[in-house]
């Protein structure tokens, strides 16, 4: 079973300088179990070559670490990669999953309520829940859903829920009593001066919400 607990989604524009590789790296040695690759504006050649070489530190440092390629199936397909994240304005749940099998994981990025049951209906296995606080790194999303939002979520769909969308360990415990599963960051690591000392503390947070909402159910 995949561990989407501390999902770090990759941005080149906010590594500081440093190449993602060893924002990979780093990160996973601080707690991340899960690595998506989301590159919007390079070229095909270099997202798989890029795709590659994160898919063979992964399989030699964590294997029990997925490469979730962004919104690209080809690339996803091309590498070998465990997954492909796909949005709201990207190909149909349906027809990805047509292409990649059964095997392969497929997260959703959802909206609304509604989105997430079509989500679920349609063959995802996780949802990605954006935004759920107001971000910079993204410049397309709806008006955030707050904590409000992943409690309806989480009442209307029983997948495993990753929130995304100005988190940081300071409002980790909320996101994670709220009822996601895991959290997913961009900035909060890649424009961390130690991406790993970030994971970490991130890692802190969502063990302690857990063990807190495993001890209010009691």
């Amino acid at each position: 079973m995949v561990d989407f607990s501390l999902y770090l989604v990759t941005d080149r524009t906010l590594s500081l300088g440093r190449s993602t590789i060893d924002i990979v790296r780093a990160a996973v040695a601080g707690g991340v179990t899960c690595v998506q690759l989301r590159e919007k504006k390079c070229a095909t050649r270099f997202f798989i070559e890029e795709a590659r070489l994160i898919k063979e530190l992964l399989t030699k440092i964590n294997p029990a670490v997925p490469l979730i390629i962004n919104d690209r199936l080809d690339v996803a397909l091309a590498v070998g990669a465990d997954g492909v994240h796909l949005g709201q304005t990207d190909m149909a749940a349906v027809d990805a999953r047509r292409l990649i099998g059964s095997s392969c994981i497929m997260g959703i990025s959802v909206e609304s309520v509604a989105d997430a049951i079509r989500a679920e209906n349609e063959g995802a296995d996780y949802i990605g829940i954006s935004p759920v606080f107001a971000t910079t790194t993204k410049d397309d999303t709806v008006e955030p859903l707050g904590l409000q939002g992943i409690q309806a979520i989480r009442a209307a769909v029983s997948l495993p829920l990753v929130a995304i969308g100005g988190i940081t360990a300071d409002n980790t415990a909320e996101v994670i009593r709220a009822g996601a599963d895991g959290i997913a960051v961009v900035s909060a690591i890649v424009g961390s001066p130690s991406p790993e000392d970030a994971a970490r503390a991130l890692k802190t947070q969502i063990i302690a919400s857990r063990q807190h909402n495993r001890a209010s159910t009691a």
